[in-house]
C-alpha cells in the first residue's frame, strides 16, 4: 500500500504551518544512509562473476550488462570498410566534443563517432552550475577537501587534486569558446557569480541562470561543428572496442545505422566519453538523464579488460519532479536550494539541511515518504519543494531561474504560489573506469573522460 498523507491534507498542513518548524531525527547519517539509500540496499547488489573487477560488488542490472555476451563476432567484420584515424572518440556530449577541441588543437585528426545527435547527452541536462575554486574567500585546497569528504574519502586523491587544480583554467577556456556566466551585475566586466551549494565550504558554483549545461554544450557544439580535423560521425553506435596482438586498444566496430553496416575504425588512441547509466532505471527509479545514457562505455571497457571501480554507487538527485506522472524524474535545480527553498514534508515540517551533500538529502528525503510523512498527490508519493515561500523572502527569485518555471508550466502551476512534488531520481554513476591523470585506463591505448570515468567523486558526488 502506498503510504502518504492525502494530498488534501497536506495542502492544508502547508498552508498553515511556517517552514521554520522542523521536525528532529536521532538517527545518524551513517544509519540514515543504511537504512534508506538505495545503493545500500542488499537486494540491488550482487558480485561479479567474470572479468577485471571478478569478486566485486556491483549493481545488479549492471551486472547483468558487463557480463553479457557480444553483439558481434570475429565472422561479422569479414568484409566491413576500414577507416584509419590518429584519435577516435565515442560520445558527443561535454565530455567528447572537450576532447575533440583539444586533439585537434595538437594537429591530430579526430574522428568522434555518436549514436544520437551532436550534444544529445547528459550535459544539457545539468542545471545548477559546475564547481571551480575562483572566488577570493575559495582554494583549490578547500575544493580538495569538500570533494574528498562529500565522497567519503574514497576518491582517488591524484585525480581530485587534477581536477580542483585545472577547474580555474577550464573556466577560463570555456568563456574563450564563448560560454557566458552569471555575473554580480550587467556591467560587462563585473565579477562572476558565485553560490553555495551542498557539502561547499565556500561559494564556488558558477551557473548560467538554470541552463548552465545547455549554455556549456552550445559553445562546445559549435567549436566542434567549426574546426578543421574534426569529423562527426552521427547515428554510429559503437558495438564493440578493437585490440590488437599486444592487447592495447586499436579501434572500434561502428554500426551505421542509416546503411546497416558495420564500420572498423583503426585508431592510435580511443577516447571513451559516453556518459552515464541512469536510463536503465537502475532499481526502478525514474532517471533525470537523457536517452543515450545506457552505460555503453562501461560495458565496453570491461569486455576489452578494463578495470572499473565503485560500480555499486549512484547518486540520486534529491528534487526531481514526482507529480505528475509523466514528468517524473525530471529536475528541479539545485540552484533553487541554493536560493534558499526549503523542503517539507506532507505535516509541513522541515526535516534535512537542504545544502547537506545529496546522498543525505535523497536519503532523508525517501524516509520522510517510507514512514508515510509524504505527500500522496494521485498515487504520487513526495515531499514539498517551497518555491512560494522562496519568492516571497526573496522576490524576483524565481525570475532567474528560466528551466525552473519552464518546468512549473509543464506540471500546471505558478511555482509563485505552488511547490513542488519532488522525489529522488536517479542522476548520476559515482564510479567507472579506473584512469589516471591522463584518462589512460588499465589497458594502453584506451582512456576514458565524464562521467563514465571512476575516481574522482568516491562513494556520492557534489554537484557540478
Amino acid at each position: 500500500m502506498i503510504k502518504g498523507i492525502p494530498y488534501e491534507t497536506a495542502w492544508q498542513n502547508y498552508q498553515d504551518h511556517s517552514s521554520d518548524q522542523w521536525r528532529s531525527d536521532d538517527r545518524s547519517k551513517d544509519s540514515l544512509l543504511q537504512q534508506f539509500h538505495p545503493d545500500y540496499q542488499s537486494e540491488t547488489i550482487t558480485t561479479l562473476q567474470v572479468g577485471a573487477n571478478q569478486g566485486d560488488a556491483c549493481q545488479r542490472q549492471l551486472a547483468q550488462l558487463l557480463q553479457s555476451n557480444a553483439l558481434i563476432d570475429e565472422v561479422d567484420l569479414a568484409g566491413a570498410s576500414i577507416v584509419d584515424t590518429d584519435v577516435l572518440i565515442i560520445g558527443g556530449g561535454g565530455a567528447g566534443c572537450a576532447a575533440a577541441l583539444v586533439a585537434a588543437e595538437h594537429d591530430a585528426r579526430v574522428i568522434l563517432t555518436t549514436k544520437l545527435r551532436l550534444g544529445d547527452c547528459n550535459t544539457v541536462m545539468a542545471e545548477g552550475g559546475l564547481q571551480a575554486s575562483v572566488g577570493v574567500d575559495d582554494t583549490p585546497q578547500q575544493h580538495f577537501e569538500d570533494t574528498l569528504r562529500a565522497g567519503y574519502f574514497k576518491a582517488d586523491r591524484k585525480l581530485v587534486a587534477q581536477m580542483v587544480m585545472d577547474g580555474p583554467d577550464v573556466v577560463r577556456w570555456l568563456i574563450q569558446l564563448g560560454m557566458q556566466f552569471d555575473q554580480e551585475s550587467e556591467d560587462p566586466f563585473a565579477s562572476l557569480s558565485l553560490k553555495r551549494a551542498g557539502g561547499t565550504s565556500a561559494p564556488r558554483i558558477l551557473s548560467y541562470h538554470d541552463y548552465t549545461g545547455l549554455e556549456m554544450m552550445r559553445v562546445l557544439r559549435e567549436a566542434v561543428t567549426y574546426r578543421t580535423g574534426i569529423d562527426v560521425w552521427r547515428g554510429k553506435p559503437v558495438i564493440e572496442l578493437l585490440s590488437n596482438e599486444f592487447g592495447h586498444c586499436a579501434g572500434a566496430a561502428v554500426y551505421d545505422l542509416s546503411l546497416r553496416k558495420l564500420v572498423l575504425i583503426r585508431a592510435h588512441a580511443v577516447i571513451l566519453a559516453t556518459g552515464g547509466i541512469g536510463r536503465m532505471h537502475l532499481n526502478a527509479f525514474p532517471t533525470s538523464n537523457h536517452f543515450g545514457a545506457t552505460g555503453d562505455g562501461l560495458i565496453l571497457a570491461y569486455r576489452l579488460g578494463a578495470k572499473l571501480r565503485e560500480i555499486d554507487s549512484f547518486q540520486y538527485h534529491p528534487t526531481g519532479v514526482a507529480h505528475p506522472r509523466h514528468l517524473a524524474g525530471s529536475l528541479v535545480s539545485e540552484a533553487a536550494r541554493s536560493a534558499g527553498a526549503t523542503l517539507l514534508n506532507g505535516l509541513g515540517e522541515r526535516f534535512v539541511d537542504e545544502l547537506q551533500p545529496r546522498d543525505v538529502v535523497a536519503a532523508s528525503i525517501i524516509r520522510e515518504c517510507a514512514e508515510g510523512r509524504g505527500v500522496n498527490w494521485d498515487g504520487q508519493v513526495g515531499v514539498w519543494l517551497d518555491t512560494p515561500r522562496l519568492e516571497q523572502q526573496k522576490p524576483g527569485t524565481l525570475q532567474r531561474f528560466g528551466s525552473l518555471r519552464h518546468l512549473a508550466h509543464k506540471c500546471g502551476h505558478n511555482p509563485a504560489e505552488k511547490p513542488f512534488l519532488v522525489y529522488p531520481t536517479l542522476h548520476y554513476q559515482n564510479g567507472g573506469v579506473v584512469i589516471d591523470r591522463n584518462g589512460g585506463t588499465t589497458v594502453p591505448g584506451l582512456f576514458c573522460a565524464g562521467e563514465v570515468t571512476g575516481g574522482i567523486h568516491g562513494r556520492n558526488r557534489l554537484m557540478g
